[in-house]
């Protein structure tokens, strides 16, 4: 596994940043460039559950929180994957990357925010990681700033 690492300078403060990133309505917007339908299902508890899925809220992955405080970063641990609503933790496919971290800090500077990403992946995303993230921080600036 690569640890992968994204930055943006938003003028915008933590909490706005924040906002833009879970938001419900703001969340599909930015990673559209992940998966055209994102959805992100949590109960927002360290060790709880949360689904990355598609619009069917059926496919996608299974993870925790590792670490969250709001708004200063939010680690999640990725665990398995989700087909046709059965959670997959177990499946030698899934041991090939469960427990891989995708972690967002959120660090106030002199008015503005640096967002950083870090992501750990194996080759096979790289490429889908590089463009989701480069396209999907310029949607969360622009949407921080407006």
């Amino acid at each position: 596994m690569e640890k992968l690492k994204y930055q943006i300078e938003i003028d915008a403060s933590p909490e706005k940043v924040w906002d833009v990133l879970w938001n419900e309505k703001t969340y599909s917007q930015w990673t559209y460039y992940f998966s055209p339908d994102s959805n992100m299902v949590t109960d927002w508890e360290v060790g709880g559950k949360t689904y990355f899925t598609d619009s069917s809220r059926k496919n996608g992955m299974v993870s925790t929180i590792e670490r969250i405080e709001e708004p200063k970063h939010l680690i999640f641990k990725h665990l398995g994957e989700l087909h046709n609503g059965v959670e997959d933790v177990d499946s030698e496919k899934v041991k090939a990357w469960n427990g891989s971290l995708e972690a967002y800090y959120l660090e106030e500077d002199n008015g503005k925010t640096i967002l950083k990403v870090e992501v750990d992946s194996n080759d096979e995303f790289k490429e889908m990681f590089d463009n989701g993230f480069k396209k999907g921080l310029e949607v969360i600036k622009d949407l921080s700033e407006n």
